[in-house]
């Protein structure tokens, strides 16, 4: 699996808000992504639905905290994942999607815990690199007609080309 990170936010995010299920959350990752850990589980009095659950996802310390219907999620505090290839974005995506997800655009999907991902391929930001203008408008405006992120249409518009395949 790509690389995973947690945006800018180097020193860990807290993804507070679920009403329940933060273990199952966390373990639902753990399968997903490598280099995601668990690290600790607090009960506090609920060993069926923790309250936190602390992992580690690419060297970033993440918490979870079953806080109630009071805390709402928002993808303000997201996980993000490069993929390195077409088919690692699609497993990523359907697994995520599945039970309940919600697919979003440009590469957006909330699971069906309530968790904002972005799913990007690798190819995306280094095709938003070229030092062409029209080619970053083109795979800019591509993306933006995307739910899932598809590698071959983004190359497509960087060549101006029709997609095939």
């Amino acid at each position: 699996m790509g690389d995973p990170t947690n945006g800018t936010c180097s020193e860990g995010a807290d993804l507070s808000g679920l009403v329940k299920g933060g273990h199952e959350a966390a373990r639902e990752y753990v399968k997903l992504v490598p280099d995601i850990r668990i690290e600790a589980v607090r009960e506090n009095g609920q060993p069926d639905d923790p309250m936190i659950v602390e992992f580690t996802l690419a060297g970033a310390p993440m918490m979870i905290l079953t806080g109630g219907p009071h805390y709402k999620l928002t993808p303000a505090a997201s996980i993000s994942v490069l993929t390195e290839d077409q088919d690692e974005t699609n497993q990523l995506w359907d697994a995520l999607t599945t039970n309940g997800g919600e697919p979003g655009r440009c590469g957006w999907v909330v699971d069906r815990f309530g968790v904002s991902w972005q799913i990007v391929p690798k190819r995306l930001p280094d095709l938003l690199a070229s030092d062409d203008p029209a080619v970053v408008g083109r795979v800019s405006e591509a993306m933006m007609q995307m739910g899932k992120i598809e590698i071959a249409t983004l190359e497509a518009a960087a060549e101006n080309t029709a997609a095939h395949g």
